[in-house]
């Protein structure tokens, strides 16, 4: 072949290997939590360019979106838990961004009456997975409790578990978190405040991850597009707020500016538009701590895409 040809040719494979990028539909999966709708509300809603990508949404809570992401079905990006990923490293890359990490606070251990956290060993403590990240930091500080797995939605479910014996204290994360005083329950244990004293580093909880398959190109591309949804919800924070206040319909979630403020100030902040060295490190000593506890089977390495 002559060299105008191989020009040509080149010209040719690298136009179709655009438009077959440009064309693709990015399936995503998230939860309906506050966190996770705050990030994808400009892509959703259009506020962005997603120059040719079309992003497919899916919602599911945090088990389920678990659960998905080990099927062969799994979409190409997803929000899962930090401790799930120990499990779809083959598949599955950590985005850089998107994580909900709680820098001396995070999810919360409950009961009807006053305990400390040695009083857990032994107990039936409600957790919302086996997978999630909130059950393995609470093992790692309370190597001996009876897990139950109590669903995380409608979020009256964890406290109805407690309340009637069903379990002797739960474990609450998302926005039930923030509720359970009203419910008059008593805390017994915060996890990202015992992780931080315990290793003097925050406490990752949620991430999202991107299909190895997608190839190098097109990950990059997508990840931008995801950064920059983030970014935008960052930098316009009211109007975000609001228009998820307004279509919030998920039963016994309180509508008040105030608490959802608060939520997004925990989950939703600069720490979302990247984990940044200390993030990084964090999420490796996770896994690297419950490997050791015999929890992760075996050793896992996180690896990020662009």
């Amino acid at each position: 072949m002559h060299g105008g040809q191989v020009n040509v040719a080149r010209r040719v494979e690298t136009d179709y290997s655009l438009a077959v990028t440009q064309l693709r539909s990015i399936r995503i999966a998230y939860s309906p939590d506050a966190d996770d709708a705050f990030m994808f509300w400009a892509i959703a809603q259009g506020r962005i360019d997603t120059e040719g990508l079309h992003f497919e949404h899916a919602r599911a809570d945090t088990e389920a979106l678990n659960r998905a992401a080990e099927n062969t079905s799994a979409p190409d990006v997803s929000a899962v838990s930090i401790h799930q990923y120990a499990y779809l490293a083959d598949r599955y890359l950590l985005l850089p961004h998107g994580g909900s990490v709680g820098v001396g606070y995070g999810p919360v251990v409950v009961a009807t009456r006053p305990l400390a956290q040695r009083d857990l060993a032994g107990l039936r403590i409600g957790v919302p997975g086996m997978r999630t990240s909130a059950y393995l930091v609470l093992r790692l500080l309370v190597p001996e409790f009876t897990p139950v797995i109590v669903p995380v939605a409608p979020f009256s479910r964890a406290f109805e578990a407690v309340k009637s014996g069903e379990v002797d204290a739960v474990l609450l994360i998302h926005e039930g978190r923030l509720l359970y005083e009203r419910e008059g329950l008593h805390r017994v244990l915060e996890l990202g405040e015992a992780w931080q004293a315990l290793t003097g580093l925050p406490l990752p909880l949620g991430g999202n991850v991107i299909a190895r398959a997608l190839g190098p190109e097109l990950i990059a591309k997508v990840s931008g597009k995801l950064r920059e949804s983030i970014r935008y919800a960052l930098e316009h924070r009211d109007e975000v707020m609001n228009a998820l206040l307004a279509s919030e319909s998920r039963p016994g979630v309180p509508r008040e500016p105030a608490l959802f403020d608060r939520y997004l100030a925990m989950y939703a902040n600069q720490d979302t538009l990247d984990y940044g060295e200390l993030g990084r490190r964090a999420i490796q000593d996770l896994f690297d701590r419950g490997h050791q506890a015999g929890i992760i089977p075996h050793r896992v390495q996180a690896e990020f895409a662009p």
